[in-house]
């Protein structure tokens, strides 16, 4: 053991130079890696299941699998599961745009798009691939495909606006336990006003999202008979405006056939009137439908601003490359004074 701590102690100065060179190394290149902050929601949807649920339909819940009605109706195509994939559309991302964030210790308020557009800090060799790509990039190009963030053309998204929609995509993550349908949303920001301002809004549009779409059939049914309800009112009282001045103009002949004309007159009123009770009636079922079909959402976890950045692990980063490197250096030193061998028990 002492031949080879008398190795070490020779090559201490080069152990001791490497050690130094990657502590400063390390230390540069962590100070121009900027801060980011993580800010979670979490919240549990309304899931229709059966009183009568089988044993079967739980174990098959448990893998996240749904058979039959067991999780709901068979006609419901927007499972949970399936929320990660809706907030990775562009439609999603693209409805990020004009939210309106403050960073912290600031007054100005901007849209998500433009803050994400200018104000994200990187790393100096980020931005110097980015500048050379860019620059490549634009030798070759023959549009001009900048756009801005009021505009946007999901058929056409330009540059700026499809790589602001992938960085979107790493920021915001939503992750779905399949044995308890609880949704998590992880924000993740340099800045914690921000990363809780996103975090908030992007769970308020996840409910907006999927209550659309699951009333989006219980909504036009409820306009549509609003319509016949307003036509049937437009009749009725049409109807009654029609006997009204009959009988008014009549009120002392007492020929038959005026008692008959207005006979006929207050049957098609009472007609017109049953149709229009019937119309409201269907209209106020259609209203109750659209109330019954929007989807119940159980905030598990509220958006706070994070009080401490989640990264860079700078220290427990520092630590692990001066282990490196002193494990290394180490290596070294064995190596040249021929113990390495030895050590490892080869020949």
């Amino acid at each position: 053991m002492s031949k080879y701590l008398s190795a070490l102690v020779k090559h201490k100065r080069t152990i001791l130079r490497v050690t130094v060179v990657v502590f400063v190394l390390s230390c540069l290149i962590l100070l121009s890696i900027p801060k980011y902050y993580k800010c979670q929601v979490m919240l549990a949807p309304e899931v229709s299941t059966s009183r009568t649920t089988s044993t079967l339909s739980t174990l098959a819940r448990s893998f996240g699998m749904r058979l039959g009605n067991s999780l709901g109706n068979a006609s419901e195509a927007l499972y949970p599961t399936l929320y990660p994939e809706l907030m990775n559309s562009n439609d999603f991302k693209t409805s990020l745009f004009p939210v309106k964030v403050r960073e912290k210790d600031s007054e100005e308020y901007k849209t998500y798009y433009e803050y994400l557009l200018n104000d994200q800090r990187q790393p100096w060799w980020s931005a110097a691939i980015e500048g050379v790509t860019g620059a490549i990039g634009d030798l070759f190009s023959t549009e001009d495909t900048t756009g801005v963030s009021d505009k946007v053309d999901l058929f056409r998204l330009t540059k700026d606006q499809t790589s602001i929609a992938k960085l979107i995509s790493k920021k915001i993550v939503c992750d779905v336990d399949k044995k308890t349908m609880v949704i998590t949303i992880e924000v993740t920001d340099q800045d914690p006003e921000v990363c809780a301002i996103m975090a908030d809004t992007a769970k308020a549009r996840l409910q907006e999202f999927i209550t659309a779409y699951r009333t989006n059939k219980s909504r036009v049914d409820l306009e549509y008979n609003k319509k016949l309800c307003a036509e049937a009112k437009r009749r009725y009282e049409h109807a009654r405006d029609v006997y009204a001045d009959f009988a008014d103009a009549n009120q002392d002949v007492l020929l038959q056939s005026v008692r008959n004309k207005l006979n006929d007159l207050e049957n098609e009123m009472q007609l017109q009137y049953n149709a229009y009770t019937t119309y409201v009636a269907q209209m106020q079922n259609a209203e109750a439908k659209v109330q019954e079909d929007t989807p119940a959402f159980t905030t598990l976890q509220s958006a706070t601003v994070p009080l401490k950045p989640a990264g860079p692990k700078k220290k427990n980063i520092v630590l692990v490359l001066l282990l490196l490197a002193f494990f290394g250096s180490s290596v070294w030193a064995l190596h040249k004074e021929q113990l390495l061998k030895p050590l490892l028990g080869l020949s």
